[in-house]
């Protein structure tokens, strides 16, 4: 048993505690403060909501909203230009995955300069970032809590990975409340996001004790929480349960892996801007499938995790099962196919093998896995 196990920021966890947005942000600012977000974030009235917890200890804010739903890498650059002339001492990302990857990424390059591609992974940044908050608003990516921030290249179609340590904020505040209001293709798009990251963190070939633990409680959580969330967005322990499924599962992936339903997921929406969250769904059951016979045992853990495979299974029993749960609650969540997300040729599957072949993160699959692989799951996924 040898491992590393690092973390970085501070947590906060619970229903209002956005109040403490203004004492934490104090620790790294006396005057200017740049809240980086979304147009519906800003629409939804939690821009200004932020912002007054902001001006109640004496700060002033100013907001960019201008964050894509797949980050880009000229939201990156125009949220760092912004913070610039803002004279910001630090950044808040507010919003989903897609905002906290740019409010880290911009952060970054307010100290370093050039644009993301210039400090892509395995690049390692040469000044430490502005200091930043994350405050996320839905429950699925865990990016409050991890080093890594994955940026679409536009000019190439890609989604390249700024991967440094010290990207992580220092403080992530995670409340319910901002939670409630997310719409139901949203919860469930979020919320599968956060169990293929626990499911990846828990089998891939870069996993450790830590964060298997907090993998397989992310799993429960999500298997009890997120259909109940997707029905009935008002329910309040629903949505604090994915909350928390999601920062687990950002912890147990940030300090291992994932694997090739990210890099299926990825070379999709770099292709055709994708969701993410959809776009690593849609993928989840046939990696799963693909991936039993790496090891029985923890794919039996992870069905037993869902709540489908029973104590007298055998390993091998119980691990398909897991495959069948989580077709089950793709169903009951409304997770769409390939085939409706985006009408595909021959040519955009072998496009897409060839990215997830290359992806930095297919070697820690937890089977090997290659071009010809890739190429056969996404002919069966879009065939089905």
């Amino acid at each position: 048993m040898d491992f590393t196990y690092e973390l970085r920021t501070k947590i906060i966890f619970g229903a209002g505690r956005l109040a403490d947005l203004g004492r934490e942000a104090k620790a790294f600012a006396d005057q200017n403060v740049l809240i980086v977000t979304d147009p519906g974030i800003v629409a939804a009235g939690l821009a200004d909501k932020a912002g007054q917890v902001l001006t109640s200890v004496g700060l002033e804010y100013s907001v960019f909203a201008g964050v894509s739903a797949n980050p880009r890498d000229d939201d990156c650059c125009e949220a760092a230009a912004a913070a610039v002339a803002f004279d910001a001492q630090a950044v808040i990302g507010l919003g989903g995955g897609s905002a906290l990857d740019t409010a880290k990424s911009a952060a970054a390059l307010v100290t370093n300069g050039g644009r993301v591609k210039d400090w892509e992974d395995p690049r390692q940044l040469e000044r430490a970032p502005l200091p930043t908050i994350a405050v996320p608003t839905t429950a699925g990516t865990g990016s409050e809590v991890t080093w890594v921030a994955v940026i679409t290249d536009q000019e190439h179609h890609y989604k390249m990975t700024l991967l440094d340590q010290r990207i992580a904020p220092e403080v992530a505040i995670l409340d319910p409340d901002l939670t409630l209001s997310l719409p139901a293709g949203m919860t469930a798009a979020t919320g599968m996001d956060a169990l293929v990251h626990a499911i990846e963190a828990y089998t891939c070939k870069a996993a450790n004790p830590i964060g298997d633990a907090l993998a397989l409680r992310a799993i429960g959580l999500v298997a009890g929480a997120l259909a109940v969330a997707v029905k009935d967005g008002e329910n309040s322990g629903a949505r604090a349960d994915m909350l928390l499924a999601s920062l687990l599962a950002g912890l147990a992936f940030g300090n291992a892996d994932v694997g090739a339903v990210h890099c299926m997921g990825e070379s999709l929406g770099g292709l055709y801007d994708t969701p993410h969250g959809v776009a690593c769904a849609v993928f989840l059951p046939y990696v799963l499938e693909f991936n039993l016979e790496a090891d029985w045992v923890k794919h039996a853990g992870v069905a037993r995790a869902l709540g489908a495979g029973t104590a007298d299974m055998s390993d091998a029993d119980a691990a398909r099962s897991g495959v069948e749960a989580t077709r089950a609650l793709m169903t009951e969540v409304g997770t769409p196919r390939l085939h409706e997300l985006q009408e595909l040729s021959r040519e955009d599957l072998e496009t897409m093998a060839h990215l997830s072949a290359e992806h930095v993160c297919s070697p820690d699959n937890a089977r090997d896995i290659g071009y010809d692989d890739y190429l056969d799951l996404f002919t069966k996924a879009y065939a089905e």
